[in-house]
């Protein structure tokens, strides 16, 4: 696909980025926000699979190149703006690294509590290598730390 007529309609900001929500096709459900430069969005549209810049790893990624879970484009929107982009996928498996459907399986409640609001799919300490950090993770366990305090169990 001709990648200069959009980006002759889309704004990359100045470090060359764009965000992209990417949306389950068949549930309507948001999976992530990710970013996207020049090449991630030429390989998506070239390949039909979301690729993504990392901004922490400074690299273009496959989304679930790691995990298998890969995302399958299905359609492509442009906001009115030409300042963001979505695309609905096919997504196989889970879209979030932590193991869930969705990166937003955290809901705040109106006491300002993040409480986790869906079932993981698949454990990432089986998936990913013990380098690999993650913050719902670290906040998961600030959580459990949080509520053991409060109960008095441990």
């Amino acid at each position: 696909m001709k990648i200069d007529k959009i980006l002759e309609k889309i704004r990359l900001d100045e470090k060359g980025l764009i965000p992209a929500i990417i949306q389950d096709e068949v549930s309507g459900e948001v999976l992530t926000l990710c970013y996207m430069n020049k090449d991630a969005l030429q390989k998506t549209l070239d390949e039909g699979k979301v690729y993504v810049f990392r901004r922490s790893k400074g690299k273009l990624m496959l989304k679930g190149q790691t995990s298998g879970c890969i995302q399958h484009v299905r359609r492509v929107s442009i906001d009115c703006e030409g300042n963001s982009l979505l695309f609905e996928v096919e997504q196989v498996k889970a879209g979030c690294h932590e193991g869930y459907f969705s990166c937003y399986f955290r809901q705040i409640d109106k006491d300002g509590n993040i409480n986790i609001a869906a079932e993981r799919i698949f454990d990432p300490k089986q998936v990913y290598p013990p380098s690999q950090s993650t913050l719902a993770g670290e906040g998961a366990s600030a959580d459990a730390a949080k509520k053991s305090k409060k109960t008095g169990t441990s």
